[in-house]
């Protein structure tokens, strides 16, 4: 997929108030500790992920996205009544129906001809939402547009505390697939492209690849039950394994599609989910990883919002400046990977 006419205006982003350390975490979780003689720090060590943020409990994630959202529109100067779509792309939402994008449309005060959906891929769901809007700039049918995601980890990882305290059958290995789910954390990410025919910003969307690897769907696996709350379980050695060798066959297919040399890319945003999946991932697409900027230790996993929230500090922190070129890498569950080209 490429594009001509795709301008990114402004990111806006809004981060939890609350800070959990991954010491936290297992100061909670000591007699599971004990029993099992796992030693301390073993989460940080095994994720690299030294905090995670969370909301005031009860926040929703509409509550979080229209934070973003009304930052995103206000850094553009477009004004809401000229928004032609709007897109809530997180894996949390507010309730099963109706969209959560409606709550976030009333909030920001958005025109009743805008498009509104949510848009549900795992952790993609945002690109999803960037290529989704982008399609309908290019072939004219949208001026401007937003792209917003909340996400709220607060009742995964409560659950999983409890799961993980609660069954004395546990071992070592049983364990294991649900440590994925301590990694998580949560925040929220605003984003407005727009036709470059009505205003250029400079910053373009330039080229997209996807690639879905969907045998492996089984690997990582969530949801809510009435007993247990909502729990995950996570294969997280094959999900590494798989995930990249998607990554793999993606990249190859973005450098087909957008004409690129690995060498001309001055910065990389991509989904996090711990240290080594980083480090896998850049020597097996033997990317440079100094050219990397992530959020990881301080954000941990954020889902949807991660690669989108990671790019927007990044550009605020000043690492990717005008005449750069900067690429977004998503891996998601399912398995999926995603990959946008911009020339900022």
């Amino acid at each position: 997929m490429k594009y001509s006419r795709v301008c990114l205006h402004s990111f806006g982003y809004e981060l939890p108030p609350n800070v959990v350390t991954s010491a936290d975490i297992e100061q909670r979780l000591a007699p599971v500790y004990e029993r099992l003689k796992l030693p301390e720090g073993r989460l940080e060590l095994m994720s690299g992920i030294r905090s995670r943020r969370f909301w005031k409990p009860g926040t929703k994630p509409s509550e979080g996205a229209i934070l973003a959202g009304r930052k995103a529109l206000l850094a553009s100067g477009v004004q809401a009544s000229e928004l032609d779509f709007l897109a809530f792309t997180s894996v949390s939402r507010d309730m099963m129906e109706p969209a959560t994008a409606s709550f976030v449309h009333h909030s920001l005060g958005l025109g009743p001809r805008c498009q509104i959906f949510d848009i549900s891929n795992a952790c993609l769901g945002f690109l999803n939402g960037m290529i989704m809007l982008a399609n309908m700039i290019e072939l004219g049918q949208v001026r401007f547009g937003l792209i917003v995601a909340g996400e709220t980890a607060e009742t995964l990882v409560e659950s999983t505390l409890a799961h993980l305290l609660s069954d004395t059958t546990l071992t070592r290995k049983s364990i294991k697939p649900a440590f994925a789910s301590l990694t998580i954390g949560s925040g929220a990410v605003a984003l407005v492209l727009g036709d470059r025919k009505l205003k250029d910003t400079g910053h373009r969307l330039t080229v997209a690849a996807c690639r879905a690897h969907t045998r492996h769907n089984n690997l990582c696996q969530g949801g809510q039950n009435a007993e247990q709350g909502t729990l995950m379980s996570t294969d997280s050695e094959l999900l590494l394994t798989e995930g990249i060798e998607t990554a793999r066959m993606c990249w190859q297919d973005f450098l087909q599609e957008s004409g690129w040399k690995k060498e001309t890319v001055n910065r990389f945003f991509c989904h996090q989910v711990g240290r080594a999946h980083a480090q896998q991932l850049f020597s097996t697409l033997d990317l440079d990883p100094e050219r990397n900027f992530e959020t990881l230790p301080v954000l941990g996993n954020v889902g949807s919002v991660s690669a989108p929230i990671t790019m927007a500090m990044g550009i605020d922190r000043g690492v990717l400046t005008s005449g750069q070129r900067g690429a977004i890498l998503g891996i998601g569950s399912g398995i999926n990977s995603l990959m946008l080209g911009i020339d900022w």
